[in-house]
């Protein structure tokens, strides 16, 4: 009895330990399968962003190709059927692009001008005041970004009267000298007196600091120089327009609604959208001068797929040059892409999910 008690515990504990080895195997398999979708996941999204990025790039060449084209190549060279004018029309700054299909998805192509934004590194007083005279501060305050706004990016050390020097940005923590010259990129304006995060976020999208520096040269220089104390009416923003003296919501969609239609030829095209006194008030400021410097926002989207990947890209288009056009900066960044579905009335997503 004592021999067949042994043995039925043998088999117990045999038992135990095959349901323990079987439970064990099945947390392994498990794992295993749950690391190998991970793994697949994490293939399948790279993947997908790579095509959605060459999606984006590609829309960025057909914009350039498309600029060339439009204003470059001479107009005798060009078709005159009614199809070459609705592509003129169609690839211009501030258009409505609609997506294009291309290898397995869309690319969604945005185009900029520089000559629609305020340059700030050579934008004169009066230009500056208008940038901020819109906002919601004192007078006091206004004088304090705008001299020292000048102040950051002169070569001096003399302060203006509302201005700052080093002896300002040296009493800070942490400490930082004033530049005294051109401003390098718009992020440099969060380190000038009286700028605050809220009137930074206003601002990025309607200042710029690149400037076609071909066309600086000297006062001998062939080619025309470029008025950057005017505004290209054609390039500027709503929210440039909306900076406008007197400018209302009504007088803003009508300028906007002519747009969608075709460019402003000169500034008198004005006249029956605006209100006589808005209109001699604002026409100081604005132009039909476009610049070289265009920026080109494109976002590729795959067919099928949550998956977008953005880019941006300024360029240069000058007939001069040897390929006609020359990519002055080039940046891969998801902002876009994210950018873009927010204002297309998505849910962003991210591309890393798994």
């Amino acid at each position: 009895m004592n021999f067949i008690g042994r043995t039925d515990n043998e088999k117990g504990i045999a038992l135990f330990l095959v349901l323990w080895v079987l439970t064990l195997l099945s947390v392994i398999v498990g794992e295993f399968c749950h690391t190998m979708r991970t793994e697949l996941n994490i293939a399948r999204n790279f993947k997908e962003q790579t095509q959605a990025y060459y999606l984006a790039a590609a829309g960025v060449n057909v914009a350039i190709r498309e600029l060339i084209k439009n204003t470059v190549m001479p107009r005798e060279t060009k078709p005159s059927d009614d199809k070459a004018q609705e592509e003129k029309t169609e690839w211009r700054a501030n258009t409505d692009i609609p997506a294009i299909s291309f290898g397995g998805g869309t690319f969604k192509v945005e185009i900029g001008n520089e000559s629609g934004k305020i340059n700030i590194n050579r934008a004169g007083e009066h230009l500056l005041r208008m940038m901020i005279s819109h906002f919601d501060i004192e007078d006091s305050d206004k004088d304090i970004i705008m001299d020292s706004i000048l102040d950051w990016r002169d070569t001096d050390t003399l302060h203006r009267v509302n201005g700052a020097e080093d002896d300002y940005y040296l009493s800070l923590s942490p400490p930082y000298e004033c530049k005294d010259a051109d401003f390098d990129s718009i992020e440099e304006l969060r380190q000038v007196k009286g700028i605050t995060s809220e009137i930074f976020e206003s601002l990025k999208e309607i200042v710029t600091v690149y400037v076609d520096t071909d066309s600086e040269g000297s006062p001998n220089n062939d080619k025309k120089q470029f008025d950057f104390n005017k505004i290209n009416i054609n390039a500027a923003s709503p929210q440039v327009l909306k900076s406008l003296p007197g400018m209302t919501d009504e007088m803003l969609q009508e300028i906007i609604a002519h747009r969608e239609k075709e460019d402003f030829n000169s500034l008198t095209e004005l006249v029956p959208l605006l209100d006589p006194e808005i209109y001699s008030g604002i026409t100081e400021y604005l132009s039909v001068e476009m610049s070289p410097l265009f920026t080109i926002r494109s976002v590729g989207t795959l067919e099928d797929s949550r998956t977008q990947e953005g880019v941006k890209v300024l360029i240069k288009i000058d007939r001069s040059l040897e390929k006609k056009y020359r990519i002055l900066r080039w940046t891969d960044a998801l902002e876009y892409s994210i950018d873009f579905q927010i204002r297309q009335g998505m849910s962003p997503t991210c591309p890393y999910d798994v």
